[in-house]
C-alpha cells in the first residue's frame, strides 16, 4: 500500500467519515457530519490539507519542511502536509488532530 492509499484508509477508518469530490476529481474531501476535516490530493505533488490549532500550525511549519500553509485554504487554520519525506506517524497524528478539532466544533454547536 502506498502513502496515498494508506492515508486515505486511515481517514476513512474513523467514525462517520464521508468521502466526496465536490471540487474536482483530483481532490478527495473527507467530512465528519458534513464538515471537512481533510482534503487529499490525488495528483502529484501528493499532500493532505488538515485543520490545525492556530498555535500549533506555525510551529509545525517551522519544524518540518513538508508542512506548508494550507493550499487554497485559510492559512490560519489549515496546513498542507506533503507526503514526500514526511514522517507517517506524525501525519496520522495530524489527521487525528484535525478530526478531533472538527468533532469538538460539532459537539459545541449541538450543546
Amino acid at each position: 500500500m502506498n502513502a496515498l492509499e494508506s492515508i486515505r484508509f486511515y481517514c476513512i477508518s474513523k467514525d462517520n467519515v464521508e468521502e466526496s469530490f465536490p471540487f474536482n476529481n483530483d481532490s478527495l474531501v473527507l467530512k465528519l457530519s458534513g464538515k471537512i476535516f481533510a482534503i487529499l490530493s490525488l495528483e502529484p505533488p501528493f499532500f493532505i490539507n488538515l485543520k490545525c490549532d492556530p498555535e500549533r500550525l506555525i510551529t509545525l511549519r517551522e519544524e518540518y519542511e513538508w508542512v506548508k500553509p494550507g493550499y487554497h485554504m485559510n492559512k490560519k487554520h489549515w496546513n498542507s502536509v506533503y507526503f514526500e519525506n514526511a514522517q507517517m506517524d506524525l501525519v496520522n497524528e495530524l489527521i487525528d488532530h484535525s478530526y478531533d478539532l472538527v468533532s469538538k466544533s460539532i459537539k459545541k454547536k449541538k450543546s
